[in-house]
């Protein structure tokens, strides 16, 4: 492995675990952009999920207080459901059209959050369509390790605070992700490469979660949702570039 390669992957990992840390999700969605240049797409995949696990568990402290289970419950069962239909589905999805087509939708949901008047709040489908979300998200889960970009997009249309949006989504995503860590495991995906890759990357991670933890204490809820269309945005335009090359 090559020192650039080291770089991208410490890069990746440092800003993955930054962004997590700040909104309680999106490893995957920053670190992939930048790690599908120093290693192979199956690989960048399943260390996102590694990543995404200890990024996590380093603050999950912060909402641990402030889950309501019952609510919680309606989007982690389906979405552990989903979890290994995703990891099937893996090895017979083209990564370029996928890329694309979730990109498109972060591009056009958070431009539409950022330009809108003021914040919708809608309860349309109940605890049903809260189910089918958290299984789309499972699914995606096991896929790429995505599983946050649909319930964080769903809050927002519920309308919820900053607290109630993040401890639904840190602790959907934290059950999910590592569920998706022990599917990728049983399907043989955690190769040596995966293993030395992830060596390299934890640290960066750990420290990158810790910041964007300091951070999040000092958003208030407006903050807070401009800080995670933000990211979706960008996320999106860097999965579009990265299917285009």
């Amino acid at each position: 492995m090559g020192a650039e390669q080291v770089i991208l992957i410490l890069l990746g990992a440092l800003a993955g675990g930054l962004v997590n840390g700040l909104t309680g999700f999106g490893t995957a969605l920053t670190a992939l952009g930048i790690w599908i240049y120093a290693i192979p797409p199956t690989v960048a995949a399943s260390l996102a999920i590694i990543c995404s696990v200890v990024s996590q568990t380093q603050t999950l402290h912060l909402i641990w207080r402030k889950i309501d289970w019952k609510r919680a419950l309606v989007f982690l069962v389906p979405g552990l459901i989903g979890v290994p239909i995703g990891t099937l589905l893996l090895p017979h999805i083209d990564p370029r059209l996928f890329k694309f087509g979730i990109g498109c939708f972060l591009i056009v949901y958070p431009s539409y959050v950022l330009l809108r008047k003021r914040q919708i709040e809608s309860a349309w489908g109940g605890m049903a369509a809260n189910g089918f979300v958290g299984f789309g998200g499972g699914i995606l889960g096991g896929l790429t390790g995505l599983s946050g970009v649909l319930p964080i997009v769903w809050t927002d249309i519920r309308g919820w605070s900053k607290e109630e949006r993040r401890s639904v989504v840190q602790s959907y995503n934290m059950a999910i992700v590592s569920l998706a860590l022990v599917s990728h495991a049983a399907s043989g995906l955690l190769t040596r490469q995966v293993a030395l890759d992830a060596v390299i990357a934890l640290p960066a991670t750990i420290a990158g979660a810790w910041s964007g933890a300091f951070l999040y204490r000092r958003l208030a809820d407006r903050g807070y949702q401009r800080a995670v269309m933000v990211l979706l945005l960008v996320s999106g335009l860097g999965l579009i570039w990265t299917a285009a090359t």
